[in-house]
């Protein structure tokens, strides 16, 4: 086998790993294959909502002293702000794909901070840093990623 012919066969491998079962299906994969990226960005962004949502509601004051202070966490009220900002609009730019990376790679940094405030308390054996982790690590991929082929950001043509 050629250089050239190893480079053909390493390029279509890495292009279609494997084969379906039924390759039928392929021209369906095909078309919805853009979908899975709006699909994931939708569904991570309207989750915060009901996170974000009920923070608004209470005002910056009542997180602060729920969600923080009671955590130890210092600078309660303007991180009170952040949060409830991270978690409405962040959370609604992140469905909409508009300023995508930039919003997920906050809501990473706000996953990461609260994971680690889990460890003291249960370890790595208890419950409650598992749930912020998954979301930090998905809110990462779509940082690496962008807002994909249906997003705001595409239709602008621009991403921060």
């Amino acid at each position: 086998m050629t250089e050239d012919q190893q480079d053909i066969e390493a390029t279509t491998l890495l292009a279609h790993p494997t084969q379906l079962l039924i390759p039928q299906l392929q021209p369906f994969y095909d078309a919805v294959k853009p979908l899975s990226w709006l699909l994931i960005r939708l569904t991570v962004g309207l989750m915060l909502l009901p996170h974000g949502i009920p923070k608004l509601l209470a005002g910056v004051e009542s997180t602060a002293a729920s969600a923080l202070t009671k955590r130890g966490i210092e600078a309660a009220e303007p991180l009170a702000i952040v949060l409830i900002f991270l978690e409405t609009i962040g959370g609604l730019c992140i469905a909409l794909g508009l300023f995508t990376r930039f919003f997920a790679a906050a809501i990473t940094v706000e996953m990461m901070v609260i994971s680690y405030h889990y460890l003291p308390k249960f370890g790595w054996t208890g419950p409650g840093y598992e749930y912020t982790l998954m979301w930090g690590l998905i809110m990462f991929a779509i940082a690496l990623r962008g807002g994909g082929p249906y997003s705001l950001d595409l239709k602008l043509g621009k991403e921060l």
